[in-house]
């Protein structure tokens, strides 16, 4: 197998994986059998390094990302593994901010491709194995793992962490995690193991007593960061969500045994994420004037926030550049979104989409007035048309439609 044949085979996995996506989920048959076998397979390298597990509907990204870069402020070689990602798949397994080199994926995937197209494994599935393949390869000292999806049937959750962390619970993924917010807290519970210390973000009614038996059940010290940690810090992460995150982050690190973690490296780590993760997406500005703004958040409790710091920013006019994928429930999402607002209603470039006569369907119903376009680039060109100097943009509704504008 050549290089080229190697990457082209890889995209040709992720491409496959969301044109079946959920399919397995469906016929019940998501579970952490594949993966277990492929760490058989690379001689259970998530058992060679320490780890991190974080869990949550909103926050899990730009979480582990704050560990990683107060873990790298302290001095530690830190494996980084997210999802999904936004240009590169490479992205998704980072060592202090660098992706794994083209030559270490090119290496894995001829070295596995038999057992890979054998077992069927997904493409999540793959990127695990060659996330914790490499991470031990590598003698990382700890690596930030994230969960992809829900928490007790991921495929990261092979893994024995020193911490689980679990923030902000809400209703996303219902087809697959329960229709409720307890039934998906106890998906994401399925990450606290025997003995682990947990750190759950913040306290809800609903949820927070599914974590306390999940814990105590395991034998478990729970801490909920919203009350334990106190001081304030700052961050480069310029969402008001982050004020939430940062101390899921700062907690998890402080319950580290055997890290000399001291709070200068806290203090540097918050405020150097983007430059030391090479995070991309959370409330990142691209452009001045007009000032144009990204944000990933593709769910209810995500874009909430989003559009209440919105509505804070300085403005003449509002123009929103939006496009989702097909399982959000928009009568929740449209609800939350400002009227007063021109709309760019667009599809990103996969199967998935909505289609965007569907979307500005359902937004007119919320009198959510704009027009559709053939692409994000072209609704992002003719809002840059349009907008002033004094005017906001936002992009936004799923990771997908950021990935192509950044």
């Amino acid at each position: 197998m050549t290089n080229k044949k190697a990457m082209q085979w890889l995209e040709a996995q992720y491409e496959a994986s969301y044109q079946k996506v959920g399919a397995s989920k469906n016929t019940g048959t998501w579970d952490v059998t594949k993966i277990t076998k492929f760490a058989e397979h690379l001689k259970n390298p998530q058992g060679k390094f320490k780890s991190i597990h974080v869990a949550g509907t909103n926050g899990k990204g730009s979480t582990s990302h704050m560990i990683a870069s107060i873990l790298q402020e302290a001095g530690y070689k830190v494996g980084l593994y997210t999802s999904p990602h936004l240009k590169d798949f490479r992205e998704r397994i980072r060592i202090n901010g660098e992706m794994i080199t083209s030559e270490a994926t090119i290496e894995f995937v001829k070295k596995h491709q038999t057992f890979v197209e054998a077992e069927q494994l997904s493409f999540f599935e793959l990127t695990v194995g060659m996330a914790f393949d490499y991470f031990a390869q590598q003698k990382v000292d700890i690596a930030i793992i994230e969960v992809g999806l829900g928490g007790r049937l991921d495929s990261t959750n092979i893994i024995t962490p020193e911490i689980s962390v679990i923030t902000n619970i809400g209703l996303d993924h219902v087809k697959f995690l329960g229709d409720t917010l307890s039934k998906i807290a106890a998906e994401k519970a399925g990450i606290i193991k025997e003995k682990v210390p947990v750190v759950i973000s913040e306290y809800h009614k609903e949820t927070f007593p599914v974590f306390v038996k999940k814990a105590a059940d395991a034998n478990a010290e729970l801490y909920l960061a919203e009350r334990t940690i106190s001081k304030k810090y700052k961050t480069d992460l310029l969402g008001d969500y982050q004020q939430k995150n940062y101390k899921s982050a700062v907690q998890a690190v402080q319950l580290l045994k055997s890290f000399q973690i001291e709070d200068k490296h806290i203090e540097n780590g918050l405020l150097k994420v983007v430059s030391n993760t090479n995070l991309q997406g959370r409330w990142q500005i691209i452009h001045q004037a007009p000032k144009t703004i990204c944000d990933t958040a593709h769910n209810k409790e995500g874009l909430q926030l989003v559009m209440q710091q919105l509505q804070k920013e300085q403005f003449e006019q509002l123009h929103i550049v939006f496009g989702v994928v097909n399982d959000k429930n928009l009568d929740q999402i449209f609800s939350l979104f400002p009227k007063q607002a021109n709309y760019y209603f667009c599809s990103p470039k996969i199967n998935r989409a909505l289609h965007t006569s569907e979307l500005q369907r359902k937004a007119a119903a919320y009198d959510l007035v704009g027009n559709v376009y053939d692409s994000v680039s072209e609704a992002y060109a003719e809002a840059k048309d349009k907008a002033a100097n004094t005017d906001v943009i936002y992009i936004g509704g799923s990771t997908f439609v950021v990935a192509e504008i950044l």
